[in-house]
């Protein structure tokens, strides 16, 4: 579990095409895995085998470390459902530990599990801080609401807007100096993750505890009226 609030901006060193991965479904077609080499001295000072790593908001395994490095790999499904896919050598990525118990929660609950990608669409300048609009899929707007959370690329902030199609946040000079958000233009993709308890609590409200949908038995009550 992670918090959002990046520790370190590190960079990509390589990249290694793993080849091709079993087809997710019967029929379809392969798809590549790859192994990862970024450079994070702060994040691996105490990184060993094993541990977690979030890179612009996906949650990756440790495999080894050394000189300040570590290696990581990431399996089709993450390639395809984040832009970890966009990757190269000299990409710049937000890292972050795993928050310790006992540790403070700064921003909000983060699981590291991007749920898709947005756009940036536009960046508008102020006097101390930047509104950056950004699209995403009609799937998760449900999730977004005014003054809600959002992990943006591993960041937890703070929705301004949120429209059907997209919302705005406000970004203070230390996240654009500290995270890739300072360096994003319109067009890139950025990592998305919605608040995880607005996903359970959605479950909860369309099921009832015997797994019947609670939608169906207030159609039946209007058609029996």
């Amino acid at each position: 579990m992670f918090t959002g609030i990046v520790e370190e901006l590190g960079e990509v060193v390589a990249v290694e095409n793993l080849g091709d991965a079993p087809p997710a479904t019967a029929g379809g077609a392969p798809t590549r895995s790859a192994r990862f080499r970024l450079r994070g001295p702060v994040v691996t000072e105490d990184a060993k085998h094993g541990d977690s790593i979030a890179v612009n908001g996906v949650c990756l395994t440790v495999v080894d470390t050394a000189n300040g490095e570590f290696t990581a790999d990431v399996m089709a499904e993450t390639l395809q459902r984040s832009s970890l896919g966009a990757l190269a050598p000299g990409s710049r990525v937000n890292l972050e530990r795993p928050m310790a118990l006992g540790g403070r929660l700064g921003g909000h609950l983060v699981q590291g599990h991007v749920d898709g990608t947005g756009t940036l669409v536009e960046r508008i300048p102020g006097e101390h801080w930047e509104i950056v609009k950004i699209a995403l899929p009609p799937a998760l707007s449900r999730y977004v609401v005014e003054k809600g959370s959002i992990t943006v690329d591993g960041v937890s902030l703070t929705v301004v807007d949120a429209a059907d199609d997209y919302f705005t946040i406000s970004l203070i000079p230390t996240t654009l100096a500290l995270t890739t958000l300072g360096l994003k233009q319109a067009g890139d993709p950025v990592n998305l993750e919605v608040d995880v308890l607005a996903k359970y609590v959605e479950r909860l409200l369309g099921r009832g505890g015997d797994g019947t949908d609670l939608r169906d038995i207030e159609e039946i009550k209007e058609m029996d009226r």
